[in-house]
């Protein structure tokens, strides 16, 4: 389409990596932020994907992201750590977290990771994916900047705060769970603002609590959450687990994703991973087929994560399209 371009997912890597490079970030981590903003292009999550390239490189370039950080882990004992992303993007810090969980897993059946001082951890099935397509189980919770109001409030207090869940299957792909607790997620809003594109108008309110198609107001104003008052209730949860539990930022006292003013961010994430073979005495691959197959048995039902499969490889054959003005503002920011 005229209004769009396509790049193969190695071109949309380099060039990624190329941006955040002249925008004062370490090639290493450079690469690894790349990566999963590519992935998260090809599971069509673009609200996670070149869409937060511009605000990446204008937050290194201003200190509110530190791009040469080096995350570190500090043992809480055999199975337990404190991750400290030390101000920098979040996805060396998740990827040493995972590195943690697993290698803890060789010795005890359950692991967990609290995550410090970090910053938007983009799609959170990415977290958890690799941890079941190693046989275990995974669950992921990340506390971001206010975006919901609590139930009945009138100002945003809690992050869209989404959830991911993997479990490992032997003969197929990890199921995957992940979801936002707004009814979309933050980045889709974006992804229209940026387009000057309306959105429905059970997404959001603006700032004066009314229900808005305006994705600018939106930005303004609060999410709603999924669910009505049981979707703020779990992001209540999230900010407990992610930001209370890590000593990080509440989501009302984070600083913006999308903006290279103030300080950072400081969130916090919490990531558990745990073997099931000890815990069902070995049933657990039988007895979850079992239950999947009794959802797939009913007609039109399927399985979470399908979707991303095939985008996945539609992409990988293809590549990927973004909107023309976001392409000319990433060749602008390479330079």
């Amino acid at each position: 389409m005229a209004d769009e371009h396509r790049l193969r997912l190695e071109e949309l890597h380099a060039l990624i990596v190329e941006i955040l490079v002249a925008h004062n970030t370490a090639r290493e981590n450079a690469e690894r932020v790349a990566t999963a903003l590519v992935a998260a292009e090809a599971d069509g999550q673009k609200g996670h994907g070149a869409s937060r390239v511009p605000s990446y490189a204008a937050q290194a370039r201003s200190g509110k992201v530190d791009g040469h950080a080096v995350p570190e882990a500090t043992r809480l004992g055999d199975s337990a750590a404190i991750i400290d992303a030390r101000d920098g993007f979040a996805y060396p810090a998740i990827e040493l977290a995972q590195r943690t969980l697993m290698d803890a897993l060789a010795t005890a059946p359950v692991a967990v990771t609290s995550l410090r001082n970090s910053h938007h951890s983009g799609v959170v099935a990415h977290h958890v994916e690799p941890i079941a397509r190693a046989g275990c189980i995974a669950i992921s919770v990340c506390n971001t900047p206010q975006a919901i109001a609590p139930w009945g409030g009138n100002r945003g207090l809690f992050g869209t705060n989404p959830i991911g869940f993997a479990a490992p299957r032997a003969d197929h792909p990890p199921l995957v769970i992940d979801m936002s607790l707004s009814k979309v997620a933050r980045g889709k809003i974006n992804v229209a603002a940026q387009a000057g594109a309306p959105i429905p108008p059970d997404w959001a309110f603006d700032a004066d609590g009314n229900p808005t198609t305006d994705a600018q107001a939106a930005m303004a104003g609060t999410m709603a959450p999924i669910g009505d008052a049981k979707g703020a209730q779990l992001a209540l949860m999230v900010e407990i687990l992610a930001a209370a539990l890590s000593a990080s930022c509440f989501g009302f006292e984070a600083s913006s994703y999308f903006t290279a003013e103030g300080p950072p961010p400081r969130a916090g994430q919490f990531l558990l991973a745990l073997d099931p073979g000890p815990f069902s005495e070995g049933r657990f691959g039988n007895r979850l087929e079992d239950l999947l197959a009794a959802i797939e048995a009913q007609p039109s039902a399927r399985l979470p994560g399908q979707r991303r499969h095939a985008l996945r490889a539609k992409a990988k054959r293809d590549g990927v399209a973004i909107p023309r003005g976001l392409y000319e503002q990433l060749v602008s920011l390479h330079g």
